[in-house]
């Protein structure tokens, strides 16, 4: 990281709007827009400043005892980029610290997490989650998914590597590759143009595989969003019925379908209609999708959490009778009251339906965000 190139005049500003809860994503875009004379390691090192605070700042706390957004960013380059203390308070104008040299013995402190998140690990994953914590702390791998539609993924690793992007195929998710080229400009490439890629984690394309969608099925995608998954059953040659309350996410959907290749297959409807199968990849706290965003564990209110369950719940009760041969249900969040007990509660309002699978990925286990998924069979009569 190129420290000696940071403009703490800009960072200082945007860090300390983070702390006030401004979002860490918006405060790096405002910062880039404001200061565009800023070159390239100016800019490295600035984002890094900002998402490095945003995301350590208990850890800092910890470190620092101070609040100061001068005195948190010099302990981040002290104590955690290896930049000398001299050269930390010099780059950020910061008062001098002694440097507390115990471990913090709280995996709140060691990991930077908000309290409630501290307990809400230690009940659900128990002695893994050190481990879980050590994973999302990492910004998760960049994952493309190769556009079945329009190219195979053989042919857009070769077409990336043309343009000078390094990418290697997942051993598990069939249409994935991981981008090894560091700050590669994707969006600037002709695969992108032509829409033989779109960005999805692995295992959000391994969760979109248990629709086990058959080419000619119909599948109702009942919370579609802005469509990644909706996309990807387009692409295995389903019959897309796209619904969300959130019309503006739909019209995302349009316009990417459109990038896509996928108009056809893909129809965004203004009510829930019946389909072969249901997808319900249901709203939730996003807890195993905590890498992606360095601050989003601080703008987490804790008390929706308890809103989710009858939502999930009221989803898969729509979904039961629309589906005449499967339904898949699916969060991204490692949450048991979102996940098990939403998913036993429909075992026992539903007998009509057998389960047959139950999934689920961790980013400290397989490498991916976390995800869990449940699959029922609808019983023949």
């Amino acid at each position: 990281m190129p420290w000696d190139a940071l403009r703490a005049d800009v960072a200082l500003p945007a860090i300390a709007s983070v702390l006030q809860g401004a979002s860490a994503e918006r405060e790096v875009d405002r910062a880039l827009r404001r200061h565009g004379e800023l070159a390239r390691d100016e800019r490295t090192a600035t984002v890094e400043a900002i998402f490095g605070v945003a995301l350590w700042r208990r850890r800092l706390l910890w470190e620092t005892g101070s609040v100061s957004p001068a005195n948190l960013l010099a302990s981040l380059l002290r104590d955690l980029g290896g930049v000398a203390e001299d050269r930390a308070l010099a780059l950020t104008g910061a008062a001098p610290a002694s440097a507390k040299t115990e471990r913090p013995t709280r995996l709140a402190d060691r990991w930077s997490l908000p309290d409630w998140l501290e307990s809400h690990l230690l009940r659900e994953l128990g002695d893994a989650a050190e481990s879980f914590c050590a994973a999302i702390a990492v910004p998760g791998p960049v994952c493309l998914r190769a556009n079945r539609l329009l190219c195979t993924r053989s042919e857009l690793e070769s077409g990336l590597a043309r343009e000078g992007i390094d990418t290697v195929p997942s051993d598990r998710a069939p249409d994935a590759l991981f981008v090894r080229s560091p700050q590669a400009n994707l969006f600037g490439t002709r695969a992108w143009r032509e829409g033989h890629f779109e960005p999805q984690d692995e295992g959000s394309q391994l969760l979109g595989h248990l629709v086990g969608a058959r080419p000619g099925e119909t599948v109702l995608d009942l919370c579609a969003g802005a469509g990644g998954k909706s996309l990807l059953l387009a692409a295995q040659g389903a019959r897309v019925l796209a619904y969300d309350v959130d019309r503006e996410r739909l019209e995302r959907l349009r316009t990417r379908a459109r990038r896509a290749g996928a108009e056809r297959q893909i129809e965004i409807v203004d009510r829930p209609r019946p389909a072969d199968l249901v997808l319900v990849d249901a709203p939730c706290s996003e807890l195993g999708v905590l890498r992606r965003g360095p601050d989003v564990r601080w703008r987490i209110d804790p008390r929706s959490l308890a809103e989710l369950p009858p939502l999930q719940r009221q989803l898969l009760e729509t979904a039961a009778p629309l589906a005449a041969k499967r339904v898949v249900y699916g969060t991204c969040t490692i949450s048991r009251a979102e996940n098990e007990d939403v998913a036993d509660a429909f075992d026992r309002a539903h007998p009509e339906f057998q389960r047959v699978t139950t999934w689920r990925t961790l980013p400290h286990v397989e490498g991916t965000d976390g995800f869990f998924a449940a699959v029922w069979e609808r019983a023949r009569a």
